[in-house]
């Protein structure tokens, strides 16, 4: 079972405190069971660090050695948590707190408000960028976007790291950041939106912390309650704690020693927010007594992705690299990884997006699928391109699952059933609870078969298929569970927002893929100027690219695909080379930072071995150039119309409403927004050239052999002035 599967879904608990501890490697079973004073477990990739932990406190409870309610297990991510939660469940040990630093600080502050300051706690806003945005108006400071995104992380860096305004300056100095203005302009813009906050009697997210320390640090009454609430401690992910965080942890532990904290210095890729390795690389100089543990049994990725990890590291300089853990697979061996160099980034994700549409066809499903990115301006090529695949896919960091409007009315249709479905014959309790749940589901959508296409049609369905998948397994692990369980298993989940698997192609940047896995990745766009990125201009932000690779490599189990492209549009300069931090390690490359040899015309595939694998190439294309004024062309929009924006149109506007027609009929019958058949641009092409055959409408950029193929004699007929024969070609 997936990283990403695991909840409350494991049968019944162990009946002993021995069987906990059943099924756990040597090394994880030292972990389980080193239950005084400090801890310090080392937890490479893929080595079951939460297994590790989450054994450790149920062997615990179970031993009677710790009260449950005593111990406080805390981590950095809402899902992290739902998941640790449901795993201390499987295993019997109910009523450990798993949460975040700030959901757990929430609790506190909240409790403790009314007695600490009097009143109820000022709200929490959830966005601070429009707060900062009025606080630099006040300062007669204009912002575009960029600068204003950019400012309100610099604020938020200088909270997490106790920054006070009137510091900002020197601090960020010292820190090495790259201020987006001029310093003494963002500590103006700082300390004038800290006087809005006061104003409109609100706090943010990093005043949630802050406020706590504050509390804890001046009375010492509430502190001592605190402190008898919660006796052990657990941290998990602890390479990436800020300093606020760890004096909140110091502050909530006192002068006790009954912590365990578990990380991966390699794993460090936070801390332009703020968070810092030091806490973990320094723990056993402030705990000298603690007793440390190595996890470096990998049972994620296979021999050949936990070479590629390893490489990557042995490479590496710096603090946290002489801290590095050798992998050691413990997964049979599986395919090499894949290099592949492209002409230019539409033909990579044009690439990938076929590659990916065979591996689904060959049965790899696709939510095992991941394409992964630096930054998140990259998605919009690969959707795409996925798009015209014809693969669904899904991006994290957008709408979270349980907000989205169809999952929204599911859980209220859930709801009513289980309250008032007992006179329905397929909602009693004779039925199973997959059977209940679709029969609920049919009526807002669901069906057996999925629909046609990618677009938003599909996105619900696949909205659903997730609910009633996610009903299918909590059936096989509590046969009896009912339908009232599966909607307080929902609630759960939407608390913590514990998403189930929703089945499609998951683009994520590197960032937000930390924690997740997939038996299939993309890692793109690794090319220099991109992994390192360009702002990277230290020796230790140059090393944290690294480690964000290492990241996104270690996120694959079975295969993992590597890509750059030589240019960024067709026509461009090829003047891109392969990410350095790729060299010794990919074929034909040699350990320094020269250019590495590869497929010039882009396509070519190689192994680790080195054996060449055919796929289709790219012609390398001459510079594109306006049809009209003979300019060369390098926005993409342009270069599908082969002229200047600004150059008169010969476009036949007849013929471009008709094709409009035509092409919202079938993106109805396709349930897929009309962009997924022909962009506004490739109908402009195909309006002002008028294509009389195959030919003449394959050279319009947009318009490929799948769409040649599919709609092909639709276009040419409506060119044409015919009727096109209507209906779509099903694949």
């Amino acid at each position: 079972m997936t990283a990403a599967t695991h909840s409350s879904l494991f049968p019944q608990a162990p009946d002993s405190a021995d069987a906990v501890l059943e099924g756990l490697d040597p090394e994880q079973r030292e972990v389980a069971t080193a239950l005084h004073g400090p801890v310090c477990v080392l937890a490479g990739a893929g080595t079951g660090k939460t297994r590790a932990i989450t054994h450790r406190i149920a062997y615990g409870v179970r031993a009677g050695i710790l009260q449950p309610s005593s111990v406080l297990a805390v981590t950095f991510t809402n899902r992290a948590a739902g998941e640790m939660r449901g795993r201390l469940r499987q295993l019997g040990a109910q009523g450990v707190q798993a949460r975040t630093f700030h959901s757990a600080a929430l609790r506190q502050l909240q409790f403790f408000w009314p007695k600490a300051i009097g009143g109820s706690l000022p709200r929490l806003v959830d966005r601070k960028i429009q707060l900062v945005a009025d606080a630099a108006a006040a300062c007669r400071v204009r912002l575009d976007r960029g600068e204003l995104r950019d400012i309100t992380a610099e604020i938020e860096w200088s909270k997490v790291t106790q920054t006070v305004p009137a510091d900002y300056p020197l601090a960020a100095v010292k820190a090495g950041r790259e201020a987006p203005r001029d310093p003494a302009e963002i500590a103006q813009i700082y300390s004038v939106y800290e006087d809005l906050k006061r104003d409109r009697a609100v706090i943010d997210f990093e005043d949630v912390l802050l406020l706590t320390v504050a509390v804890l640090q001046d009375r010492h009454d509430i502190a001592d309650q605190v402190r008898a609430q919660y006796q052990h401690f657990v941290v998990d992910e602890y390479q990436d704690v800020s300093p606020l965080q760890q004096r909140l942890l110091e502050l909530w532990l006192g002068d006790r020693d009954s912590l365990c904290v578990v990380g991966d210095a390699s794993q460090t890729i936070y801390s332009f927010t703020g968070a810092t390795p030091d806490h973990l690389l320094d723990f056993r100089i402030r705990h000298p007594g603690a007793t440390v543990v190595k996890l470096v049994r990998d049972y994620r990725s296979t021999p050949q992705v936990v070479r590629l990890a390893n490489g990557l590291l042995a490479q590496a300089s710096g603090r946290a690299a002489d801290h590095r853990l050798e992998l050691i697979s413990q997964r049979p061996a599986g395919p090499e990884p894949v290099y592949t160099e492209y002409v230019d980034e539409p033909a990579e994700a044009e690439g990938a997006a076929r590659r990916i549409r065979e591996l689904i066809a060959a049965g790899v499903p696709a939510a095992e699928i991941a394409v992964l990115f630096r930054t998140n301006s990259q998605s919009e090529a690969y959707e795409q391109a996925l798009a015209d695949a014809g693969v669904s896919y899904q991006l994290r960091g957008a709408e979270r699952f349980f907000d989205r409007p169809e999952v929204r009315k599911a859980g209220v249709a859930l709801r009513a059933a289980a309250r008032f479905g007992g006179n329905d014959a397929l909602l009693d309790d004779t039925v199973d609870l997959p059977s209940q749940v679709r029969a609920v589901l049919s009526g807002e959508g669901w069906t057996t078969e999925p629909p046609a296409g990618s677009g938003a049609v599909r996105e619900r369905w696949e909205s659903l298929a997730a609910l009633v998948n996610l009903a299918r397994d909590v059936s096989a692990a509590r046969p009896a569970a009912t339908l009232a369980d599966f909607v307080a298993e929902l609630d759960e989940r939407a608390s913590a927002q514990h998403a189930p698997t929703v089945q499609g192609v998951t683009l994520a940047s590197l960032h937000s893929a930390k924690g997740l896995e997939w038996d299939v990745v993309f890692l793109v766009g690794v090319a220099e100027g991109m992994m390192p990125i360009t702002y990277a201009k230290t020796d230790e932000q140059v090393e944290e690219e690294r480690r964000l690779l290492y990241v996104g490599v270690t996120r694959a189990r079975e295969r993992l695909h590597v890509s750059w492209s030589l240019s960024r549009t067709p026509g461009g300069r090829p003047n891109r080379r392969p990410s350095h931090f790729l060299d010794g390690l990919r074929p034909g490359s040699t350990g320094t930072v020269g250019r590495g040899s590869g497929a010039g015309g882009g396509g070519v595939e190689r192994g680790f071995t080195g054996g060449p694998v055919a796929v289709p190439r790219r012609t390398q294309r001459s510079p594109a150039r306006c049809r009209v004024c003979g300019r060369t062309l390098t926005d993409a929009g342009e270069m599908k119309l082969m002229r200047c924006d600004g150059c008169p149109s010969d476009m036949d506007e007849g013929l471009y409403e008709r094709l409009r027609e035509w092409r919202a009929d079938q993106a109805r019958l396709s349930g897929q927004p009309a962009f997924c058949v022909f962009t506004d641009r490739t109908l402009m092409a195909i309006a002002e050239s008028a294509p009389d055959d195959d030919r003449e409408l394959a050279c319009i950029p947009g318009v490929g052999m799948r769409k040649l193929n599919r709609y092909g004699a639709d276009v040419l007929a409506i060119c044409a002035g015919q009727e096109p024969e209507g209906g779509t070609e099903t694949e």
